[in-house]
């Protein structure tokens, strides 16, 4: 019995693909094809909630799945950090696949069944990379995350979106040969036994100079900087835009750019680690990318107009506050960047659900054409209200946490010019938010004046991740607790200065 235990991470990963089988196979049947997303939603959320504890409590669950060569180990292994991209990747597949569901009757879309597995399979790659044990493990469901996205963004199958299709695959791709080329190289120069994933990294000045460390840093960076829209890499993001709204709430708050962000905290913290990075001079240069995605990325996003194409510059810049926390290497910009992980995920996949909404049920696309629609959709427009207002970092919701501790690592190194990025950042957010809430409310439109908010299948899970994104600045513990994993992490990854 208790090997079952011991091999939970594996069941949380059969269970998705199973699901993604069983929902090929019931192509022609659609209530039994929901029924298995979200029946598998729900049963992984249930294996990863229950391996909360033992993770809290510093235990480790390790599976060894195969070996390719000598060194060359395909491994599972939960950790704190691990953890955090998991839990957000399993409690939002629930309010995602049951949005989806609403949302894809609501426009009687075409191609569900491949939506539906690739989908699944997406959260698969997900969930694995979360429990990734080296880099090779990392790299797999890596490059399986980017196939498994290909059809979601091509969905439409429209000319200009097996374009944007073959643009996504460029970049995603490219940038999965650089991480091949940084793996394969890190494994001919640790130690035998292969390297693993660990705080502190594996990585140093003992094993190879400072230049071809330096290069490999670079290597992993390109490798995860497309998935984390890093700039210039990111212009694959808003392009994606073109998929149905479920696909760019999957794209920005739960799989494919959480990856990138997930995988930039791996690299600087667990290949190699505070010290290294500090020593080869990298911390500074992947900083100033990080600022300047976020002010560029902002400043894009105030002239947009179409709604999705707004929200998806303002995921680009508010990634790379997680990418900024990892590259100060501080103890309080530690916990910002992981507590932003969660805390982003929340409140942009309730600004995409909106906006997802809006579409499906009024079919409004664009910023200009949303006066009085406050008054039509209330719930809708108020549970944007919240996401809005806590990416710009107003407290009491998460943003401002995330921010506070992200500022507070800044001060910590002395650097005051990323402190003035935040708080550039956070006007900026306020600048792009404010007039898209102010015209709902308080301007009135001839064509919004009776109630007509979504169906209960995408108004439910709106209100929902509001809330959840409400919950997570005034008790960020209730639930999973990210609060408790981000303490880990810092602890893990600052030799032990909490």
């Amino acid at each position: 019995m208790e090997w079952l235990l011991e091999m939970r991470p594996v069941w949380v990963l059969t269970v998705t693909l199973l699901a993604t089988v069983a929902i090929l196979a019931s192509g022609r049947r659609p209530n039994v094809r929901e029924a298995w997303t979200i029946i598998a939603s729900i049963v992984q959320l249930i294996l990863v909630a229950s391996m909360i504890p033992d993770v809290v409590a510093g235990e480790v669950f390790e599976v060894r799945l195969l070996t390719l060569a000598s060194g060359f180990d395909l491994v599972l292994r939960t950790d704190p950090l691990g953890m955090v991209f998991a839990c957000v990747s399993s409690v939002l597949w629930v309010a995602t696949g049951i949005y989806t569901i609403g949302y894809m009757r609501s426009l009687n879309e075409k191609h569900q069944t491949v939506f539906y597995a690739s989908f699944a399979l997406c959260i698969f790659a997900a969930v694995g990379l979360a429990f990734s044990g080296n880099p090779l493990t990392f790299f797999v469901f890596y490059e399986i995350l980017t196939l498994a996205t290909y059809p979601l963004v091509i969905h439409k199958r429209t000319e200009k979106a097996i374009k944007i299709g073959r643009m996504y695959l460029a970049y995603t791709l490219t940038a999965g040969l650089f991480l091949l080329l940084a793996v394969g190289w890190s494994h001919l120069i640790v130690p035998e036994g292969g390297p693993d994933f660990a705080p502190g990294g594996f990585l140093s000045t003992s094993f190879a100079t400072p230049l071809t460390l330096t290069v490999l840093f670079v290597l992993f960076i390109l490798g995860v900087a497309v998935k984390a829209g890093l700039m210039p890499v990111h212009a694959w993001l808003p392009a994606a835009m073109i998929a149905p709204t479920p696909v760019s709430a999957l794209l920005h708050a739960v799989a494919v750019v959480k990856a990138g962000v997930f995988g930039v905290l791996r690299v600087v913290g667990y290949v190699f680690g505070y010290d290294t990075v500090s020593e080869i001079g990298m911390a500074l240069p992947l900083a100033a990318v990080a600022a300047f995605t976020i002010i560029a990325a902002s400043v894009v996003a105030l002239t947009a107009d179409n709604l999705k194409r707004r929200l998806a510059y303002s995921t680009v810049g508010q990634l790379s506050y997680v990418v900024l926390g990892a590259a100060l290497l501080t103890t309080a910009a530690t916990t910002g960047a992981v507590m932003h992980i969660a805390n982003h995920a929340f409140m942009k996949i309730t600004l995409f659900f909106c906006a997802g909404a809006i579409y499906a049920h009024l079919h409004v696309e664009k910023i200009s054409d949303m006066k009085g629609i406050g008054r039509a959709m209330p719930v809708t427009m108020g549970a944007f209200a919240v996401g809005a207002f806590g990416l710009a970092g107003i407290p009491p919701l998460p943003g401002f946490v995330s921010k506070w501790w992200l500022a507070s690592g800044a001060w910590q190194t002395g650097d005051w010019i990323f402190i003035v990025v935040l708080i550039t950042s956070s006007l900026l957010n306020v600048l792009y938010f404010f007039p898209i809430i102010f015209n709902a409310f308080f301007r009135k439109s001839e064509r919004f004046t009776v109630y007509n908010e979504a169906p209960v299948a995408m108004s439910g899970p709106i209100l929902a991740v509001a809330v959840a994104s409400i919950v997570l600045g005034l008790a960020p513990d209730i639930g999973p607790p990210f609060w408790t994993f981000a303490n880990q992490v810092t602890v893990a990854l600052n030799g032990g200065a909490g």
